[in-house]
């Protein structure tokens, strides 16, 4: 299963990397609109429509809305305030994730929309990033090695030293060591990417504290879509990516950390759109 792992992310990542460094941005919009699109198909076991034309018009719809936020793309506050309504949702979501039995959170209609706004948010945020002058790329690049960091830093640091459960009832396999490690190999990220974009005094403090703050809330996009997947029996939302499970399973960290980065970034003054 590892070497399977292993062999996924030797494709992906060169892919991912290419598609935000040298797309331009309308490329790089369909190509993760794309991925985002089969998250919205995935979406359809969690919250699940059984029937063919509710599964179809659940993924038309999501297109429909990220078209609506390409075209809003170029708006600076909107934007903003998207990211920043997306990241107070994904802290409020702790409420839902720390109470797995209530009955609302079982609710087709609460997932639906949970939907929108857990795949919308992050994808306006990266392609507003990504085709931002300067250093747009290269940060939305950032967000990406950041989450992709705090992931593998858990993993492996569960795997060896995890002996406390972080959250048993939602996803077992997580121990409060694994968060611990996660959150290290962000802050070994965030001040190499400090360094690198030029940041001094206060702006370096600042931009290393929002990629761990972003690490952290990445955690709490994962435990969502495991609870997602807890409620209807589900190992992974899919198989399409061998040894990763499915779409949601590889992006669900970047769901919530993304729009709390960028809304913090934009509110700080670190990058302007």
């Amino acid at each position: 299963m590892l070497s399977r792992r292993i062999l996924t992310a030797l494709l992906l990542v060169p892919v991912t990397v290419t598609a935000v460094l040298w797309l331009p941005s309308p490329g790089f919009a369909l190509f993760s609109g794309a991925v985002v699109l089969l998250g919205f198909l995935e979406w359809n076991r969690l919250v699940p429509f059984e029937a063919v034309p509710m599964r179809i018009l659940f993924v038309f719809l999501g297109a429909l809305f990220l078209f609506a936020l390409w075209s809003s793309r170029g708006d600076r506050q909107l934007v903003q305030l998207v990211s920043a309504g997306a990241a107070l949702w994904w802290l409020a979501s702790l409420a839902w994730i720390l109470s797995p039995g209530w009955s609302g959170g079982r609710n087709p209609l609460l997932k639906f929309a949970a939907a929108f706004i857990a795949l919308g948010p992050p994808w306006l945020g990266l392609v507003a990033l990504q085709g931002r002058a300067g250093h747009g790329p290269e940060l939305a690049l950032f967000l990406l090695v950041l989450v992709w960091t705090a992931d593998s830093s858990a993993y492996f640091t569960g795997r060896w030293l995890g002996r406390r459960r972080l959250a048993p009832a939602v996803s077992p396999g997580k121990t409060w060591e694994g968060v611990v490690g996660g959150l290290a190999g962000a802050a070994a990220v965030s001040m190499v990417g400090a360094w690198h974009f030029g940041w001094r005094d206060e702006r370096w403090i600042q931009f290393v504290s929002v990629g761990v703050t972003a690490a952290a809330l990445s955690v709490v996009g994962d435990l969502f879509v495991s609870l997602l997947k807890r409620q209807q029996h589900l190992k992974d939302t899919s198989h399409l990516l061998p040894g990763h499970g499915g779409i949601l399973d590889r992006i669900d960290s970047l769901l919530a950390a993304v729009p709390w980065a960028l809304s913090w970034w934009l509110w700080l003054g670190l990058v302007v759109l």
